[in-house]
């Protein structure tokens, strides 16, 4: 007798690539397997907890060491071999807003025979897998578990390449602003940041798709069939796309960060040398009238024409010392 679980669940039954039942309980399923030899199901799990995991893995013969990495947190995108079964774990990404913090639901995956179950460990667009396997049924009559899976793998790629063309669109917006005279204004260069610290998150999620893709293609493997070979190869291509998408943003926002901080650096030192400039204008006066406020001799003291002859003087340098750092460009 098949035990219950706690968490909430969502159950397809396949046959020939089409649904003949669905959303009908846990304890159900197995005796549904049983009843049609030829068919294939999808089992989701919302949050299980331990219990509800270990429970689905004695009734279909899960790994246990599989079964920790899909309760864990945070766990990198791989896919692991066992005997019986294969685990996938893999990211599924949205980008509402390009300098905000990317959602994340992460999805892990047993591949058995005849049962592919998905574990979410946070809400996600479940509507968007399930339309993806309803879009081509002739194709998952052929595929059975493998055309389920390739239907996971390209929802998944294709909200990862999706987030990363979101972010170049908005990284558009702000390159004018950045490499603009004068450098960038502090909420446009705060910007750069955000965008940067969302690149690198995302990437993370991206990066190992490619070889979780390959593994399934490897050579030596016998899952996946020359029908589905080519889907398969698409979603790889289109991992690689993304990733060289989220690389070159990385690049670019990294260039123009450098290049805003490059041109503050020119602005800072035109601002010293100005200053410098200024000192030793001001300098001048400061040093004739040090001179002649020493109360000693000098031609014209204690007259008037001395007086107006030390304005001159203060006057005449200090003018020619500007026009000559302003040919200088200090000015």
């Amino acid at each position: 007798m098949t035990t219950a679980i706690s968490c909430p669940v969502q159950i397809r039954l396949y046959s020939e690539g089409r649904v003949m039942n669905q959303d009908f309980a846990y304890g159900d399923l197995a005796a549904a397997l049983r009843d049609h030899p030829d068919a294939v199901a999808w089992l989701d799990l919302l949050e299980p907890s331990a219990p509800d995991l270990a429970t689905v893995g004695a009734e279909y013969g899960l790994h246990p060491l599989a079964i920790e990495d899909a309760l864990a947190d945070h766990e990198r995108p791989k896919l692991d071999r066992y005997p019986d079964h294969l685990f996938v774990n893999v990211y599924a990404v949205s980008v509402p807003h390009a300098e905000e913090k990317p959602h994340k639901v992460e999805i892990s995956a047993f591949v058995t025979k005849r049962v592919l179950i998905t574990v979410h460990k946070g809400a996600g667009d479940v509507d968007k897998l399930t339309q993806r396997w309803d879009q081509d049924p002739d194709l998952a009559a052929s595929g059975g578990i493998n055309f389920l899976l390739y239907g996971l793998f390209d929802v998944v790629v294709d909200s990862q390449y999706d987030a990363a063309r979101r972010i170049d669109e908005a990284m558009d917006k702000i390159e004018d602003a950045m490499l603009g005279e004068g450098g960038a204004p502090r909420p446009v260069r705060m910007h750069g940041f955000a965008l940067r610290r969302t690149l690198a998150q995302l990437r993370r999620a991206v990066a190992p798709m490619e070889d979780v893709v390959a593994e399934i293609l490897r050579p030596d493997g016998d899952l996946v069939d020359d029908d589905l070979r080519p889907y398969y190869r698409d979603v790889e291509d289109h991992a690689e796309r993304a990733l060289e998408s989220i690389e070159h943003s990385l690049t670019r926002i990294t260039e123009l960060l450098d290049a805003d901080l490059n041109e503050q650096s020119n602005i800072l030192n035109d601002i010293t040398r100005k200053l410098a400039a200024w000192a030793a204008i001001i300098a001048v006066p400061t040093a004739l009238t040090g001179y002649f406020g020493q109360n000693l001799p000098y031609p014209g003291y204690a007259q008037p024409w001395g007086f107006a002859m030390s304005s001159v003087l203060i006057v005449v340098m200090a003018t020619s010392l500007y026009f000559y750092l302003k040919k200088r460009g200090w000015l």
